[in-house]
C-alpha cells in the first residue's frame, strides 16, 4: 500500500465553526415554527447527516410521525434561519489553517464533504477562504443527487475531482459517527477529532465516552484536534515504509 495522498474533512465542526453552531440555532428556529421544542442534545444527535434527513431523524427520534411534506415544511423554515447566520460561523477552527498549510507541503490533495447544500457552502465556503482555510475541492449531497452522509458516494465524488486512484490512501477526518460511517462505507481509514466535535459536546465534554463512539461508528484513530493530523499522517506513512 503506498503513501496517504488525500485527506477528506468534514466541514462545520471540524474544520469550520466550532460546535456546528450555525446549523443548530437554525434547527432551534425551524422546529419552534412548528410548535416543535428540540433540545441541543436531540439536534445534535443526527449531526453530520445531510439536513433533510437531519430533519427526519430528529422527527423519528423525538417520537413524532411525519409525511414528507411535514420535512419540506421544516426545512422550508430551516434553510432561511441559516442562511441569516451562515456569515458568522465561517471562521476556521484554531489550529485548522496551519494544519492545511502543513499536510499540503507534504504533497497530500484536501477535500471535503458536508451536510449542507451547494448553496449553503457557495455562501460560506469563500468567507472561510478569506479567513486561511479552502479546500481543494467541496462535495455536497447535492452533488450525488441528493444522497449524503453515511453513503459514500461524496466522498467517492471528492476522490473523482482530485484525480485520485485508491480509497486506500485516503483518510476521512470528521466530528460525527455519520463522518465515521461515511469513511467505512467508502473503505478508507476514519478519524474522528475531539475538540470543537459535535460528538464531544453532546457528551458533555466526556472524552472517554466519545472515544468509544467514534470507534463504536468506525474510526480507525480518534485526535484530539486537527493539529494532531499531520503527526498521524506522517506515522502511517512511515508504517507504509514510505
Amino acid at each position: 500500500m503506498s503513501r496517504i495522498d488525500a485527506i477528506i474533512l468534514d466541514w462545520a465542526g471540524t474544520t469550520v465553526d466550532y460546535g456546528s453552531f450555525a446549523p443548530i440555532n437554525a434547527f432551534i428556529v425551524a422546529f419552534e415554527a412548528f410548535g416543535i421544542k428540540a433540545s441541543i442534545e436531540e439536534i445534535r444527535a443526527p449531526m453530520g447527516l445531510s439536513k433533510r434527513k437531519h430533519i427526519e431523524k430528529m422527527l423519528e427520534n423525538m417520537g413524532h410521525s411525519y409525511t414528507q411534506e411535514d420535512v419540506d415544511q421544516i426545512y422550508a423554515r430551516f434553510e432561511p434561519a441559516l442562511f441569516e447566520i451562515l456569515a458568522k460561523y465561517a471562521y476556521p477552527l484554531p489550529g485548522v489553517v496551519e494544519a492545511v498549510e502543513h499536510i499540503r507541503k507534504m504533497g497530500i490533495a484536501i477535500g471535503s464533504t458536508t451536510g449542507y447544500t451547494r448553496a449553503m457552502m457557495d455562501e460560506v465556503a469563500p468567507l472561510a477562504k478569506e479567513n486561511g482555510y479552502a479546500p481543494d475541492c467541496i462535495v455536497c449531497p447535492d452533488d450525488c443527487n441528493g444522497v449524503g452522509r453515511p453513503y459514500p458516494y461524496m466522498l467517492w465524488r471528492n476522490l473523482e475531482k482530485l484525480g485520485k486512484i485508491s480509497i486506500h490512501n485516503t483518510l476521512k477526518v470528521g466530528d460525527t459517527e455519520a463522518d465515521m460511517q461515511e469513511g467505512k462505507n467508502a473503505g478508507c481509514l476514519s478519524v474522528g477529532v475531539l475538540n470543537g466535535s459535535s460528538m464531544l459536546l453532546a457528551l458533555d465534554g466526556d472524552e472517554k465516552i466519545a472515544r468509544q463512539k467514534y470507534i463504536g461508528a468506525g474510526a480507525d484513530y480518534v485526535i484530539e484536534d486537527i493539529s494532531s493530523l499531520p503527526a498521524l499522517i506522517e506515522s502511517l506513512n512511515q508504517k507504509k515504509g514510505v
